[in-house]
C-alpha cells in the first residue's frame, strides 16, 4: 500500500483492507468459540519464579483512603510498593502518605519520592541504588581527564 493510500485510510477516506495481511490462521487453529481463554503458561512460570526469589514490586494507584489497606498488606508481606497518588484528592493523598510514613516506621522500611505524588515504599531488606548518570561519576566513560 502506498503512502498516499495509507494516509487516506488513516483519515478514513478509503477502506483499509490490509487487516487480512496480518491475520495468522495458525493462531486460532484448534480453538472453538466456547473454549475458555488460556493464559500463556510462561506468564505463570515467570510469576512463580519471581515470587520464590522475592523479586516482586507492587504498583498501587489508590482512589481513596480506603485503598491504603492494600498498600499496608503488600508492604507487610515484604513487597516494595510504588504508590501513585496522582488520581487522589490532595487531602486524601496526604492521609495516605501519613499512613505510609507510619507503616515504614513500624516495619523499619524507607520511603522515597519518585516524582510528584509518586512514592516508593521499600522494606528494610531492600537496597535502593541511585541511578546517577555515568557522565556525573568520577569514573564515568565521559570523564577523560
Amino acid at each position: 500500500m502506498g503512502s498516499v493510500r495509507k494516509a487516506s485510510a488513516w483519515l478514513g477516506l478509503v477502506d483499509d483492507n490490509d487487516d487480512e495481511r496480518y491475520y495468522d490462521d495458525e493462531y486460532t487453529e484448534g480453538t472453538e468459540p466456547g473454549d475458555a481463554w488460556v493464559t500463556d503458561p510462561r506468564v505463570k512460570v515467570a510469576a512463580d519464579a519471581a515470587e520464590q526469589k522475592e523479586r516482586r514490586i507492587a504498583t498501587v494507584t489508590p482512589d481513596s483512603f480506603r485503598d491504603a489497606r492494600a498498600i499496608g498488606e503488600l508492604f507487610r508481606d515484604g513487597v516494595p510498593v510504588i504508590m501513585n497518588l496522582t488520581a487522589m484528592e490532595p487531602a486524601d493523598a496526604k492521609r495516605v502518605v501519613d499512613f505510609a510514613a507510619g507503616l515504614i516506621f513500624g516495619l523499619r522500611g524507607s520511603i522515597d519520592r519518585v516524582s510528584n505524588r509518586v512514592f516508593l515504599l521499600s522494606p528494610s531488606d531492600t537496597e535502593i541504588i541511585s541511578g546517577e548518570p555515568a557522565a556525573h561519576r568520577a569514573d564515568g566513560f565521559f570523564n577523560q581527564s
